[in-house]
Parts: C-alpha cells; sequence; structure tokens
C-alpha cells in the first residue's frame, strides 16, 4: 500500500506548547481511519499539522507528497487542495445561498469558467445527496444539512484527502449516522478519510482504525484492547 500521510519523530506544538510527541503514524491511500481521544488531547491539533495551520518544528512528515518539515508558504495553498477540510462549526457564509458559499470556494482556488463550476457544484450537492439546496440560504437547512454542504464544500476540488474535525460534534445521533454514511460512500470511491472525533457510538457502528491521542502521544488502538479501555479515552471527551 502507498502511504499518503506519514510523520516520523514528530513534535506537535502550539505556540510554546508541546502537544503531542514523537509522533510516529503512517496513512495509507485509500484507508478510513478515526483519531480519538479526550478534550485537548490533541486530536485537532494533529489534523491541523496535516494542513500546516501548526508547523512541524521536529521531525519529518509529509502529506500529499509535500514535505512539512521544508514546505515553502507559498506552496501551502497547493498542498491544501489536494485535502478537503471539514469543520463541525460549519464555517459557512451565512450572507450568500449555498450555490454561493461553493462558487466562492472554488473561485478562491482559481476557477475561472462559469459553466465548469457550476458542473462541479451541480455533482457535489448530488454527492451529498442535496441536489436542490442551491438556492437555500444556510439558516434554511438543518445542521446535518449544513454539514453536508460543508463537506460538498471540500469535496469541491476533488481532493485526495477528507479531514474531518469532530463532524457530528453538533449533531443527534440519526442525523450523525446519515452523516457517517456519507463519508464511508467518499471513501469506498477511494479517497482517504481521517475523522477526529469522540462520538462512541458512532465508532462502534462505523468500525475502522483508530489512533489514540493519549497523554501527549498518539498510538495505535488495538483490536484486542477491552472496550472499557477505549471507551476511557473518550469518556471526558467533547470536542
Amino acid at each position: 500500500m502507498e502511504a499518503i500521510i506519514e510523520l516520523k519523530g514528530a513534535d506537535i506544538y502550539q505556540r510554546e506548547n508541546l502537544i503531542l510527541k514523537d509522533v510516529n503514524l503512517q496513512v495509507e491511500k485509500g484507508e478510513f481511519l478515526y483519531i480519538i481521544g479526550k478534550v485537548g488531547s490533541g486530536k485537532s491539533s494533529l489534523l491541523k499539522t496535516f494542513y500546516v495551520e501548526l508547523p512541524l518544528i521536529e521531525g519529518e512528515g509529509e502529506v500529499v507528497g509535500y514535505q512539512l518539515q521544508s514546505i515553502k508558504r507559498k506552496n501551502v495553498p497547493f498542498l491544501r487542495r489536494k485535502l478537503g477540510i471539514v469543520f463541525q462549526d460549519f464555517q459557512l457564509l451565512i450572507d450568500r445561498s449555498v450555490y454561493k458559499n461553493l462558487e466562492f470556494a472554488l473561485k478562491a482556488t482559481g476557477w475561472k469558467q462559469e459553466r465548469a463550476i457550476k458542473d462541479r457544484i451541480r455533482e457535489v450537492l448530488e454527492i451529498v445527496d442535496m441536489p436542490h439546496s442551491g438556492s437555500k440560504m444556510p439558516h434554511q437547512l438543518s445542521g446535518g444539512e449544513q454539514q453536508r454542504i460543508v463537506i460538498a464544500r471540500a469535496l469541491l476540488n476533488n481532493p485526495e484527502v477528507i479531514l474531518a474535525d469532530e463532524p457530528t460534534g453538533n449533531l443527534d445521533p440519526e442525523t450523525s449516522e446519515a452523516l457517517l454514511n456519507v463519508l464511508k460512500g467518499i471513501n469506498q470511491e477511494g479517497k482517504t478519510v481521517i475523522i477526529a472525533t469522540h462520538d462512541y457510538p458512532l465508532i462502534r457502528k462505523f468500525p475502522a482504525r483508530k489512533l489514540a491521542c493519549e497523554d501527549g502521544t498518539v498510538r495505535e488502538v488495538g483490536e484486542e484492547e477491552e472496550t472499557i479501555d477505549f471507551e476511557s479515552l473518550l469518556n471526558d471527551g467533547l470536542s
């Protein structure tokens, strides 16, 4: 298998604070992966390292072919275009329609031809089962519908990897399950999907490989581990 994300001996900082130490991990192309852990354990910091919101200070890292420890600022946008980022708090522009939100994201990444923009927006809205939502304003959508639009936005540039940071954090269980089905479908089309989450019932319903942020480190969660140990990683976590 081909690694699409790899960290070796990585120390992850937020400003001067060491969040995760000596991180060694490998994510294969086409994999579906959970990152779990309590609040403040470093899940979001790990994702932010992947898309260079946090610089890699110590160690080595490679994401979609870019070396994190030496990437130039001018190349960061090109790395990010190969990643689709799904935020818990949606971050939709509330003053414009769904279509205009998606159009804005495409134009910001260099799309110019109106026909190509229109076709791509139609395609991604169909993928997330929201084909008739283009004219709606964000406030007219439920939380689950808004999160589907956020996933559609993440898919616009046909990224190699989807990074989802607590995508079900603001959703009820039924809506969360429907959203995971969307992400699973995207994964089955060949895209790598990485989800940072504390949603234990959902993880149990959609089992996959898990990495745990715990005590300032990242470790593999083995299938042989007791359920109670797994739950203890999450029982204090709200993000």
